[in-house]
C-alpha cells in the first residue's frame, strides 16, 4: 500500500466542540486552515466521551470495551486523586503509531494522553506527580523520553506554571514547534487542553472560553507558519480535532452516599471506604456502577435502590444495563451504567448528601468542582465535536455530514501506508486522494 503523506501531524484542541465551528471559521488562521480543507462539524465521541477513552480511540480505531481504557482513572476509593490511565501498556489493542514505529517511522508525541512508557521517540507524555513524595520532571522523565525531555524543559521550562492554563499550553507550543523544526518525525501527536480547562472553571461559552479559542487560532498560525518555514507543507498532512464536546452543569450525584447508606459499602471510624459490594465509578456526566460477586440478587436490589432514588430526584436520564452500556462501546464488566440528565454530573464520594449543588467559590478551589463537564453519551443533543484535514493525501472541500471519533485511526493508518487492523470504525475513503 502506498503512503500517501510525508508528515503527518494531529492537534488535539481538547473540549473543542460543533458549537464553535461557526465562531473559529471566522478567526484569521483556522479560517484559512479550514479554506479548501475537507471536514466534519458533526463527529460523535465515545462512550464516555471522557479525554482518555477517546484519545485511545482515536489512535486504535476502536471503542473504549475493545482498548480497555474505559474511563480517565482507576477505581482506587479514598483517594482524592485517583491515578489515570497514563501508560501506553493500559490499551490492549494495536496503536496506529506502534505499527509506524516498527516500520522505521519517527513519532513525536507531546501530552498525549496514554503514551507514558510506549515506544514513541520524542515522547512529552501527560502525565501528573500524584504522591507527595514525587516530583513532576522526574515522573515526566521516567514515563516519556529523558533526553528529549531535558532539552524541551532546559529551552522553555520557565513558560510552564505547572498545570495552569494558558501557561502550560504556550510551553507546548513552543515544544511543538521547535520538534517539527528540528526533528521533522513522520508522526506527531499533539495534545491541547487550554480550551477544556476554562469550560471546566468558567463555563461553556464562558469569556475564557473564547479566549482560549483565541489563543488557538494563534497556536494553529504559528503551526502553519513554521510548516510553511521549514518546507514541510508540501508533504504534511495536518489535521485538527476535538475529542469531545461539554455541557454545562451546577448540581452533583454522590450516588455512593447511597450505596453506603445501604450496606453496599462499609467505612471506618474515619469514615474511609474499607470494603465494598459495590461502587460507582464517575465518568464525569456518566458512571458506571460494579459489584464483587455475580450476584443477580444483589443486582437486582441495586437497579430498585437506582429507580427508588431517581423517582425522588430525577437526575438520571437513563439507567443501562452491562449489555447496553457494551452496545454502545463502553466498558462490558460494569454492571450498570448511569446517564446523567443535563445539568447533573457525578462523583465518587461517599460522604455528605446524595444531590448537591455546585457553589460558585468552590469551583477551581475544591477538587472535581467545575461549572462544565464531559463523560456524558455522545449522542446527546449539541454534544459532538470536529474533525478538519488538509494537505497531503487529502482531498479538497469534502464535507462529511457524520462521523465517529473511532473512524480516524484506521483513516490515518491510510495515509501512512498501512492498514490498523480490527478496527470498529471505518477508513474515511471519501476525503483521501
Amino acid at each position: 500500500m502506498k503512503r500517501k503523506t510525508k508528515y503527518l501531524i494531529i492537534i488535539s484542541f481538547d473540549g473543542l466542540s460543533t458549537l464553535d465551528f461557526e465562531y473559529i471559521n471566522t478567526l484569521p488562521n483556522f479560517k484559512r486552515f479550514i479554506q479548501n480543507s475537507s471536514y466534519c462539524r458533526n463527529v460523535y465521541s465515545i462512550y464516555p466521551s471522557l479525554t482518555y477513552p477517546a484519545h485511545a480511540s482515536i489512535v486504535t480505531g476502536k471503542h473504549p470495551k475493545n482498548h480497555k481504557i474505559i474511563n480517565n482513572t482507576l477505581i482506587q476509593p479514598n483517594r482524592i486523586s485517583p491515578d489515570w490511565y497514563w501508560q501506553r501498556s493500559y490499551i490492549k489493542s494495536q496503536t496506529f503509531y506502534d505499527i509506524a514505529i516498527n516500520n522505521g517511522m519517527k513519532v513525536a508525541a507531546l501530552l498525549w494522553p496514554v503514551t507514558g512508557k510506549s515506544k514513541i521517540q520524542y515522547n512529552m507524555p501527560e502525565i501528573f506527580s500524584n504522591r507527595p513524595w514525587q516530583n513532576q520532571i522526574i515522573v515526566s522523565l521516567l514515563n516519556g523520553s529523558p533526553m528529549y525531555q531535558i532539552g524541551m524543559n532546559h529551552k522553555y521550562g520557565n513558560i510552564r506554571k505547572g498545570k495552569s492554563q494558558p501557561e502550560l499550553d504556550n510551553f507546548i507550543q513552543k515544544c511543538l514547534i521547535n520538534t517539527l523544526t528540528n526533528k521533522k518525525p513522520d508522526i506527531t501527536m499533539a495534545h491541547f487542553t487550554d480550551l477544556d480547562t476554562k469550560r471546566h472553571y468558567h463555563g461553556f461559552d464562558s469569556k475564557e472560553a473564547k479566549d482560549s479559542l483565541l489563543r488557538h487560532d494563534k497556536r494553529l498560525g504559528e503551526i502553519l507558519d513554521c510548516l510553511k518555514e521549514t518546507d514541510m507543507d508540501e508533504d504534511s498532512t495536518l489535521v485538527i480535532l476535538g475529542d469531545h464536546s461539554s455541557l454545562n452543569e451546577d448540581k452533583i450525584i454522590n450516588f455512593n452516599v447511597v450505596l453506603k447508606e445501604e450496606g453496599f459499602i462499609k467505612v471506618n471510624s474515619k469514615n474511609e471506604i474499607k470494603e465494598w459490594k459495590a461502587i460507582l465509578k464517575n465518568c464525569g456526566g456518566s458512571a458506571y456502577i460494579y459489584t464483587k460477586n455475580n450476584d443477580s440478587e444483589m443486582k437486582n436490589k441495586i437497579k430498585k435502590i437506582l429507580e427508588k432514588f431517581n423517582s425522588k430526584y430525577n437526575c438520571i436520564e437513563q439507567i443501562l444495563t452491562s449489555e447496553e452500556a457494551s452496545y454502545l462501546g463502553a466498558d462490558s464488566e460494569c454492571d450498570f451504567m448511569l446517564e446523567a440528565k443535563k445539568g447533573y454530573y457525578f462523583l465518587d464520594s461517599h460522604r455528605g448528601e446524595p444531590i448537591k449543588n455546585v457553589k460558585i467559590e468552590d469551583v477551581g478551589n475544591v477538587p472535581h468542582i467545575t461549572l462544565s463537564t464531559h463523560g456524558y453519551s455522545p449522542y446527546k443533543k449539541d454534544y459532538t465535536t470536529v474533525f478538519i484535514a488538509k494537505g497531503k493525501g487529502i482531498k479538497p472541500g469534502v464535507k462529511i455530514d457524520n462521523m465517529s471519533l473511532v473512524d480516524q485511526g484506521g483513516t490515518f493508518s491510510r495515509l501512512l501506508g498501512f492498514e490498523l487492523e480490527n478496527i470498529d470504525g471505518r477508513v474515511l475513503e471519501e476525503i483521501l486522494d
